[in-house]
């Protein structure tokens, strides 16, 4: 079953989100893995490397200003222009990592985009967070190629990210998530030792 419009297919644990992007291939999977500015279907955040996108390396999403992520994981797969697949973890909460995967295929004059999860912790907060995010996704995506802006929601979530960072919990500081040793695991704050 494939879901089309942006919506879901459940098929056991995986999801699948898919869309029609009137576009070349290319053009879409350039816009899709910029790492040097905010990214509106991504909710704002700026995918940050080491040295790019590559298997086996980490990656994450950042706040613009380089004081929060929102996301951490590793690339799996990086097959331009068809396949890019990665780990993912919420910074903000404790639940196990998921995959992601990103497929584009050349169809009818345009491209094929699906988003794809697998293996998201049933009943957590990451799984009430990938629906909702992944026809956000899909969405910005393609209004951002097809008319070089993103839809009314990524335009909100643009201009109402430094606010939010208000709101962003301690947790996902940026130097809990750093790119040279990742970890997916929650950080544990500092206790200090008795000198003695």
């Amino acid at each position: 079953m494939t879901a089309t419009s942006a919506d879901a297919a459940m098929i056991a644990d995986r999801a699948i989100y898919e869309v029609f992007i009137e576009a070349p291939i290319h053009t879409v999977w350039d816009t899709l893995v910029k790492t040097d500015e905010a990214l509106p279907f991504f909710f704002g955040a700026v995918c940050d490397t080491v040295d790019g996108l590559k298997p086996g390396k980490p990656m994450r999403m950042i706040t613009p200003n380089r004081k929060f992520a929102s996301v951490v994981g590793e690339v799996l797969e990086f097959s331009p222009p068809h396949r890019y697949a990665h780990t993912l973890k919420f910074t903000q909460y404790e639940d196990a990592p998921c995959t992601v995967i990103y497929e584009l295929a050349e169809i009818d004059g345009g491209t094929r985009f699906r988003l794809i999860t697998e293996n998201v912790p049933a009943g957590t907060k990451t799984e009430k967070s990938m629906v909702p995010g992944g026809k956000f996704i899909t969405e910005n995506l393609k209004a951002l190629v097809e008319t070089g802006k993103p839809r009314f929601s990524g335009r909100m979530v643009m201009m109402l990210g430094p606010v939010m960072a208000l709101f962003t919990p301690a947790q996902c500081r940026l130097d809990h998530w750093p790119l040279v040793e990742p970890t997916l695991e929650m950080p544990t704050p500092e206790k200090e030792t008795p000198h003695g």
